[in-house]
C-alpha cells in the first residue's frame, strides 16, 4: 500500500472515558543513588496474592544539584472497534483493568493471568481532558516552573496515540488532545510582556527529521553541544505563538504534512514520529529601570550607571512525541514502500527500547546513538527533563503478543529516573539594549546641547555685529552732519566779513571817522570768532564721544568672540566627558560580569563546602583544590576570581557597595567580603579599612535574610583571631548577632550567629561581657530551631565557654557556680549528652566534663541526673581523651565519689 500525506487529525480512540488523578511524580531525595530495579517501577507477575507498590521516595533537592524524577507511566485501554466486535464477539478482553488500585491483568487463559501496577490505569471509558490531568498537566506545570518536560505516547499501530495527543477537537471541544490542552495551560499562565512562547513541529520519517511547518526543509542535522551533551535542531522553523487559534491553525498545517498510510489495522496510520516542541522563556524578576544621572561641580562633570543588574529568565522546552504505532507485518498487510516504512519505524523503537532497558538496568552504556529518535529523546530518558509516558492498548485476544510488548515497555520505562534540573540565566542581552538605549538617549542630550551651544553662539555673533554696524551708521551720520553744520557756519561767516570788508572798502573816510565808534563790532566779531571756537571744540568733544563708543562697540565684539571660544571649549570638554561616559560604561559591564561570574563560582563553591571548618569555606576550597591539584606552580598559578577581584577594585571600593542602595549589588558584596574574611590574610586588612564596622551595621539595619546571612558568617570568620574578638565586643556585636537570632528563622543563618558567638565563647577575657550581653542566652534560644549544623555549633560555644571557666577556676581567677548553669544550660546539656550527631555528642560531652571539674557545680550536676551520663562517658565514649577526661572527673570529685558510693556506681 502506498503511503500518503494525512489531512487532518489522526483518529483510533472513540467513547467517553473516566478515571482518578495519580498523585504527583514520586521525588527521590537529594544526594541518594538512582533505584534499584526493584524500586519504584517492579512489576510481579502472580496469580493472587497483594501486589507491590509503586513509587519512589525521597525529599527535594536544590535546583543546582537536580531533582531525582522517576517516569511516570500510565495505561489507556481502547475501546473495541467495529472489526473486534465482529470478529471478537465470543472471546473476552485480553486485558481487566482495576483503576482503583492502579492495576491491571493481561489474560493468559480463562485460568491464568499476569498483574502489573503502573501509576495509573485509565479505562475506555476515560474523558480526554481526564488523561490530560494525570499524565501532561503535572509535566506542564513543570515546565512554567523553568524545567524541561517530555510527554510522549507509545503502543501499537491503532491503539489510540495521536487520539490522545494531537486531536485538535474543532467539531467536540471535549476531544481536544494533549497538545492543545499544554498550550492553551501555558499560555493562560505566561506574561505576554515578558514571556514567549515558540513552537516548532517536526516528523521523524525514514530515519530523516523533516519540517512539518516547511515541507522542504526535509532533512534537518542534530547538533549536538560537545560540553553539555544538550542535542538542538538549528535548521527547524521557530514560530513565535502568542494565542491559542494560531497554534492550533500550525497544528493543522503540520498534520496535513505528516505521512500516513492505510493499512488492515488503521485506516490512517501514522507513518513518522511527530514531535511537537514548545520552547517558554519566562523572566523571573520585573524589568529593571536603568537609572543614569550627570551631575556637575566646579565645573566638572561626572557619570553614574546604576541598576546594572541583569535581568533573570528561565528557558523550559516541552516536548510532545506521537510515535508511530509498532505493527507485525503480517498483520497490518505491509508491502512494498509501506514496508520499508514499517522497518524504518520498528528499527527505531527498537533502539528506543534497548536504551529503555540499559537504562533501567543501570548499564554503563546506553545506545543512545543507534537512532535518531534515541538521540532526540536523550534528555527525555535519563536526562534533565522530568517525563510522563502514556502507553496504549487494545482489548482484542488477538493482538495480545503486542498488548504484552506494550506492557513490558512501559514497566521497564517506570525504572528508568531523571535528574530535573532547573535552568536560569542571566539576560544579558536585555541588559545590553537597555545600555545602548540609555546610550542613545545621551548621544541624543549631547547632541541638542551642542545645537543650543552653537545657536546661542551665531545669535550673539548676530547681536554683536548689528551693533558694531549700527554705531558704525549712527557714528558716520552725525560725523557727517556736524561737518555740515559747522562748515555752512563758517561759510556764514566768511561771507558776513567779506560784506563788512567791502563796506570799509567803499568808504574809508566815513571807516577812520567812526574808528572808535566801531569798537563794538569788533567785539562782536570777537564774540563771533569766541563762539565758533566753543562750537568746533564741542563737535571734537562729540566725536571723541562718537569715537569712544566705536571702541566700547569693538571691545564688546572682541568679548564675544571670547565667549563663542569659551563656549567651543565647553562643547570640547563634553564631547570628552561623553567619550569618558562610554568607557565607564564599558567597564561597568565587564565588571558587573566578573562579579556575576565570581559570585556564581563562590556560590558552587560555598555549595560543595561542607561547613565542618570556616561559616565559608568557599574560598578556602578553592585555594586548597589548586594547592592540592598544583603543588609545584603554587607561587606562579592563576589566583582564584576573589582574588583577582580583590586586586583588581580594591578593598575600600568593595566595602562602599555594602552601602549600596541596590539589594542585589550589596548582596554580592557581602558575599565577596565573607570569601575574603575566610582567609586569615585578609582578616587585618578588613578590620583595617573598616570592614567589620560595616558588617555590624548591615546585621543592625539590613532586613534581607541572605545580607543578615552572609554578614554572620563574615563576622564570624574575623572573631576566630583573638584581636578582633575584642573589637566585635566594642561595637556592641553579641548584642547585635543576638538579636538577628531572635529575628532569624532561617537554619543557615541561625547557623551562622551560633557559629560566630560560639568563637567569641573560646576568649578567656570576655566570659563575663559575653553572659551580660545576652551572648549565652541567644545560643540556649537557638536550640528551638533544631537543625543538626545549629545544634552543632550551639554545643560547641557552650563547649568552649566551659573549657575557658574550667582554665579560669584551675588557675583562681573565678569562684562560684558556673555561668552556664546559671543560664539554665545543665537540662539541654544532660539532654543531648548523648545525641546521635557525633559532633553535637563530642562538644557536649567536653562540656559536661569541663562544667563536672568544680566541687561548686557538682550539686547541680547530681540533681539534674549529669552523674549518669558521665558514668556512661567514662566508659562508652569514642574518643579515648574524653573518656579519660571523664574518668578523672569522677574520680578527683569528692561529692560525686560520695553519691556514687550511695548508687553504688562503679566507675
Amino acid at each position: 500500500m502506498a503511503s500518503g500525506v494525512r489531512n487532518g487529525g489522526g483518529g483510533g480512540v472513540g467513547g467517553r472515558m473516566s478515571g482518578k488523578v495519580a498523585n504527583a511524580t514520586p521525588k527521590a531525595a537529594a544526594g541518594k543513588p538512582r533505584l534499584s530495579a526493584a524500586g519504584g517501577g517492579a512489576y510481579r507477575r502472580t496469580s493472587s496474592g497483594p501486589l507491590p507498590s509503586a513509587g519512589g521516595g525521597g525529599g527535594r533537592a536544590s535546583s543546582e544539584s537536580g531533582v531525582s524524577s522517576r517516569v511516570r507511566v500510565a495505561v489507556r485501554l481502547r475501546p473495541r472497534n467495529a472489526d473486534e466486535l465482529a470478529a471478537d464477539a465470543d472471546f473476552g478482553d485480553c486485558v481487566e483493568l482495576q483503576p482503583e488500585l492502579k492495576r491491571l491483568k493481561l489474560r493468559k487463559n480463562n485460568w491464568e493471568s499476569e498483574t502489573y501496577e503502573f501509576d495509573e490505569v485509565l479505562t475506555e471509558f476515560a474523558s480526554q481532558k481526564r488523561v490530560y490531568e494525570v499524565v501532561a498537566k503535572p509535566v506542564v506545570e513543570s515546565v512554567l516552573e523553568g524545567y524541561n518536560g517530555t510527554v510522549m505516547a507509545y503502543g501499537q499501530t491503532g491503539t489510540g496515540k495521536t487520539f490522545t495527543l494531537g486531536r485538535l477537537g474543532e467539531e467536540d471541544t471535549a476531544a481536544r488532545g494533549i497538545m492543545v490542552r499544554a498550550m492553551e495551560d501555558i499560555l493562560a499562565d505566561i506574561t505576554p510582556e515578558t514571556d514567549t512562547v515558540s513552537v516548532s513541529y517536526l516528523q521523524l520519517y525514514m530515519e530523516m527529521i523533516q519540517d512539518l511547518l516547511d515541507p522542504v526543509n526535509d532533512n534537518i542535522a542534530i547538533v549536538e553541544d560537545p560540553r553539555t551533551g544538550d542535542v538542538s535542531l538549528p535548521g527547524a522553523t521557530v514560530v513565535e505563538v502568542r494565542d491559542q487559534k494560531s497554534f492550533v491553525d500550525l497544528l493543522r498545517i503540520g498534520e496535513a504534512h505528516r505521512v500516513a498510510a492505510n493499512t488492515k489495522l488503521n485506516t490512517e496510520s501514522s507513518r513518522s514520529h511527530a514531535l511537537l516542541m514548545v520552547n517558554v522563556r519566562r523572566a523571573v524578576k520585573g524589568k529593571h529601570e536603568m537609572d543614569v544621572s550627570i551631575s556637575g561641580e566646579n565645573g566638572h562633570s561626572s557619570s553614574m550607571v546604576g541598576s546594572l543588574r541583569p535581568p533573570i529568565v528561565r528557558k523550559s522546552k516541552l516536548v510532545v512525541v506521537d510515535l508511530a504505532g509498532s505493527e507485525r507485518i503480517d498483520k497490518s498487510g505491509s508491502e512494498g514502500h509501506t514496508l520499508e516504512e514499517a522497518k524504518s519505524i520498528n528499527l527505531s523503537l527498537s533502539a528506543l527500547g534497548k536504551c529503555i532497558n540499559a537504562l533501567a538496568e543501570n548499564s554503563p552504556h546506553v545506545p543512545v546513538r543507534d537512532s535518531k529518535l534515541t538521540r532526540l529523546l536523550k534528555d527525555s530518558f535519563g536526562g534533565t527533563a522530568r517525563t510522563s509516558l502514556v502507553v496504549t492498548i487494545g482489548p482484542s485476544p488477538r493482538h495480545r503478543g503486542e498488548t504484552t510488548s506494550t506492557i513490558m515497555f512501559g514497566q521497564r520505562a517506570m525504572k528508568v529516573e531523571n535528574m530535573v534540573k532547573l535552568k536560569e540565566e542571566f539576560d544579558y542581552k536585555s541588559l545590553c539594549r537597555r545600555l545602548d538605549i540609555e546610550l542613545d538617549k545621551l548621544i541624543a542630550e549631547n547632541e541638542r546641547q551642542r545645537k543650543y551651544f552653537d545657536d546661542e553662539i551665531e545669535r550673539i555673533t548676530a547681536e554683536a555685529q548689528l551693533r558694531v554696524t549700527e554705531a558704525e551708521r549712527e557714528y558716520k551720520i552725525s560725523l557727517e552732519n556736524e561737518k555740515a553744520k559747522y562748515h555752512q557756519e563758517y561759510l556764514d561767516s566768511i561771507k558776513i566779513l567779506e560784506e563788512k570788508w567791502k563796506i570799509h572798502q567803499q568808504s574809508p573816510k566815513k571807516l577812520i571817522k567812526e574808528t572808535e565808534p566801531t569798537s563794538s563790532e569788533v567785539g562782536e566779531v570777537q564774540n563771533l570768532l569766541q563762539n565758533e571756537k566753543v562750537l568746533r571744540q564741542s563737535a571734537e568733544d562729540e566725536a571723541n564721544d562718537l569715537k569712544n563708543q566705536v571702541l566700547h562697540w569693538k571691545k564688546m565684539e572682541a568679548a564675544a568672540t571670547a565667549e563663542v571660544v569659551k563656549l567651543r571649549k565647553m562643547l570640547d570638554t563634553e564631547a570628552s566627558q561623553k567619550e569618558k561616559l562610554d568607557e565607564e560604561i564599558a567597564v561597568l559591564k565587564s565588571q558587573l560580569l566578573q562579579l556575576s561570574l565570581d559570585a556564581d563560582e563562590t556560590r558552587r563553591s560555598l555549595d560543595r563546602g561542607d561547613g565542618s571548618g570556616k561559616i565559608f569555606p568557599g574560598f578556602d576550597s578553592l585555594m586548597s583544590h589548586s594547592r592540592n591539584s598544583q603543588p609545584r606552580e603554587q607561587s606562579n598559578g592563576p589566583k582564584p576570581p576573589i582574588a583577582k577581584l580583590f586586586e583588581q577594585v580594591g578593598l575600600q571600593k568593595i566595602l562602599s557597595l555594602l552601602e549600596s542602595e541596590e539589594p542585589d549589588v550589596r548582596v554580592h558584596a557581602v558575599k565577596v567580603v565573607a570569601n575574603l574574611a575566610a582567609e586569615e590574610a585578609n582578616q587585618e586588612k578588613i578590620v583595617e579599612a573598616g570592614g567589620l564596622t560595616s558588617l555590624l551595621m548591615l546585621l543592625r539595619s539590613s532586613e534581607d535574610e541572605t545580607i543578615r546571612r552572609v554578614a554572620a558568617g563574615a563576622i564570624a570568620n574575623l572573631a576566630m583571631n583573638e584581636t578582633n574578638q575584642d573589637l566585635i565586643m566594642a561595637q556592641g556585636g553579641v548584642s547585635l548577632l543576638s538579636m538577628t537570632a531572635s529575628d532569624a528563622e532561617d537554619p543557615q543563618t541561625l547557623r551562622m550567629v551560633a557559629g560566630a558567638i560560639a568563637n567569641l565563647c573560646g576568649n578567656d577575657k570576655l566570659q563575663t561581657r559575653l553572659r551580660g550581653e545576652g551572648g549565652i542566652k541567644a545560643l540556649l534560644g537557638m536550640v528551638k530551631c533544631g537543625h543538626p549544623d545549629v545544634l552543632a555549633q550551639v554545643a560547641r560555644g557552650i563547649a568552649n565557654f566551659a573549657k575557658c571557666e574550667s582554665r579560669a577556676a584551675t588557675q583562681g581567677n573565678k569562684v562560684g557556680k558556673s555561668l552556664l548553669i546559671d543560664d539554665g544550660a545543665l537540662p539541654w546539656i544532660v539532654k543531648n549528652a548523648n545525641n546521635e550527631a557525633a559532633p553535637i555528642r563530642r562538644h557536649i560531652e567536653l562540656a559536661l566534663c569541663h562544667l563536672a571539674q568544680h566541687e561548686v557545680n557538682s550539686k547541680d550536676i547530681i540533681s539534674e541526673g549529669a552523674l549518669w551520663e558521665l558514668v556512661r562517658i567514662s566508659r562508652d565514649c569514642s574518643r579515648e581523651d574524653i573518656r579519660m577526661l571523664a574518668y578523672r572527673t569522677l574520680t578527683s570529685s569528692p561529692t560525686l565519689q560520695s553519691e556514687m558510693r550511695r548508687l553504688r556506681i562503679e566507675c
